[in-house]
């Protein structure tokens, strides 16, 4: 099993995009969203440390799995990226940014984990335990807005990602470090606060998964944009908003502090 982190890669320009799906996905859950960027970007889009392809690279924490897409990135000679992180991701991408800020140009978090330490673990446990179509559909029909039904192929690609051998055990495992006590880590605000590089939070006004109320109290510098009847599902619910708001974040400026 190899024990390197996988990204598809697509384009050829020299501005680089990060994409690191929520827990349970996979890189392929963002092909809407890159299909419709510049083609004229370059795109990397992850399997995070024990999901998918990326099944063999040891960790079950966001920290461990930041560490990982940063040396991957490195061995790549990619010095400096955009990143756009969905749930768990989106709490790798900040610990990423937190770690190496010189390293990220922008940061485009969709209801972002470790914002708070409220989580529903026992529907992340459900979903990590789902096997068939069914159970998938179900639990991601659950994490979207009211009435919100998934895609048949990304349930068809989450499914088939849970055939490969020990990767539902792995979801199980993650799932059970992530939510401790029903609780997840969470990131101090005052951390948050030292983010120079433009930040862009999206939250859904219904997510069931991590409570919109985790996007109050933002430093200053964020903007904020809630997806109003949106679950957490926010890359298959809203997939062309979610383009736009990289599209947009991507092409800001750093704050005039942070270049001086």
């Amino acid at each position: 099993m190899d024990s390197s982190v996988y990204a598809a890669e697509r384009g050829a320009g020299s501005k680089v995009v990060v994409f690191l799906h929520g827990f349970g996905g996979c890189h392929d859950v963002w092909r809407r969203v890159i299909s419709t960027l510049s083609p004229g970007l370059r795109t990397l889009a992850y399997d995070l440390p024990g999901h998918g392809l990326s099944l063999g690279v040891p960790g079950t924490s966001a920290r461990s799995a930041a560490k990982a897409i940063l040396a991957d990135l490195a061995t790549r000679g990619r010095k400096k990226v955009h990143l756009v992180g969905h749930s768990m991701g989106g709490a790798v991408a900040t610990l990423m940014a937190l770690s190496e800020p010189e390293r990220v140009a922008s940061l485009t978090l969709l209801a972002p984990g470790g914002f708070g330490t409220e989580i529903n673990g026992p529907l992340l446990r459900r979903y990590a335990a789902a096997a068939g179509r069914n159970e998938v559909r179900t639990c991601l029909a659950a994490m979207s807005g009211p009435g919100e039904l998934p895609p048949e192929d990304i349930v068809d690609t989450l499914a088939e990602m849970r055939e490969r051998p020990g990767q539902v055990q792995k979801l199980v495992e993650i799932a059970a470090v992530m939510t401790r006590d029903d609780r997840q880590g969470a990131i101090p605000r005052e951390q948050l606060g030292t983010l120079a590089m433009p930040v862009m939070v999206v939250w859904g006004t219904d997510d069931a998964m991590l409570p919109v109320a985790q996007a109050n109290d933002l430093p200053a510098q964020f903007h904020l944009h809630h997806v109003l009847e949106a679950g957490h599902m926010l890359v298959e619910e809203a997939s062309d908003l979610v383009a736009s708001a990289v599209r947009r974040n991507t092409s800001r400026r750093p704050r005039r502090s942070a270049m001086a």
